[in-house]
């Protein structure tokens, strides 16, 4: 099934700082930002286990219990076990992104994307969510940012394992669609080769924003497109940095990108439009994009990311854009 067809709009939420991703979030104020999402008409949410080890998705099934299930998507990921065990969330190996949940629940998460774990994960989903299905599994994080040397090991595993499930699982009806969750364009490059199994669509994070898209133009998102294979832009502003925060893929923004949000952040205050306009608009414009899902803790940011995707950006501001050497020649831009 086509991610166009399943999906209700073209913004959703990722419900990854829900995970207590950089702060400690407290419990009121999730809620408060998930309830803000569902009332400005959000009915697309994302999560994952690996998200506060089981927190995020926690949090967002207390929301979406209260409503019927057919009025909304819901997708989350496999290739992370939470166990009842626990451990140091700070102390956890998690790659380039160390550090990344020190503020999520303390159980022990174990890498594993085999069949069995792929079922274990599926149904303690259902659970943590307190719900009866999913519409979307994503195989979550199986990139060179978070196995290293070992990313092509764990994508065997997941090849013969996790992918081949979750096609029966989509098969049988049981899930509408299934695709990879990754920060990186080379294990989707690698999966569209395939002949089998084929997923429905992916969901890239932070590889298709105004500060990092030339990659996914090369290869990735031409083929995609030539095979009718939508994806899910996660991360559309850069980890915050262009929503005016501080971070840049999870970690303290470098000169040369607070630079660049500098100039794009003065070129949209020349057209007077907003960065979050320019950031959720690029991202969608891209034929192989249905949807943009950004996060948010705290419920201002929800009618923030609504107007930006409705607001009326001129195209002379994407012509400066291009014009200044901010955006790629490649790149597809707003009509």
């Amino acid at each position: 099934m086509r991610l166009t067809t399943l999906l209700p709009g073209r913004l959703g939420f990722g419900t990854a700082p829900l995970g207590n991703m950089f702060r400690a979030i407290p419990d009121d104020e999730a809620q408060a930002t998930l309830q803000a999402a569902w009332d400005q008409g959000v009915r697309y949410y994302d999560t994952a286990p690996f998200y506060g080890a089981g927190l995020a998705e926690l949090r967002l099934g207390e929301l979406l219990s209260r409503q019927p299930r057919d009025s909304y998507v819901l997708s989350t990921k496999v290739g992370r076990v939470v166990l009842d065990e626990t451990e140091d969330p700070a102390a956890r190996e998690l790659g380039e992104k160390g550090g990344l949940f020190a503020h999520g629940r303390p159980n022990r998460m174990v890498d594993d994307y085999s069949a069995d774990a792929t079922l274990r994960s599926v149904e303690d989903s259902l659970k943590r969510l307190g719900t009866d299905r999913l519409d979307i599994v994503w195989v979550h994080d199986i990139a060179q940012d978070f196995h290293g040397d070992q990313w092509l090991h764990h994508f065997e595993t997941a090849r013969t394992g996790a992918f081949r499930v979750l096609s029966k699982l989509r098969d049988e009806g049981v899930i509408g669609a299934w695709g990879l969750g990754v920060n990186r364009t080379e294990p989707i490059e690698l999966t569209l080769d395939l002949d089998e199994p084929r997923p429905d669509g992916f969901l890239l994070a932070g590889r298709y924003t105004l500060l990092d898209h030339d990659r996914a133009l090369q290869r990735l998102l031409p083929t995609a497109a030539g095979q009718g294979v939508d994806m899910v832009v996660g991360g559309p502003y850069s980890s915050g940095v262009l929503a005016g925060g501080t971070h840049f893929e999870y970690q303290d923004a470098p000169p040369e990108i607070v630079e660049r949000v500098r100039r794009i952040r003065e070129l949209a205050g020349r057209h007077g439009i907003s960065v979050k306009a320019a950031a959720l608009q690029f991202s969608l414009a891209h034929p192989a994009s249905a949807a943009v899902i950004p996060g948010a803790t705290r419920p201002s940011r929800i009618a923030e990311d609504v107007a930006a995707l409705q607001e009326e950006v001129p195209a002379a501001f994407w012509a400066d854009l291009r014009a200044g050497g901010l955006v790629s020649a490649a790149a597809p831009l707003p009509a």
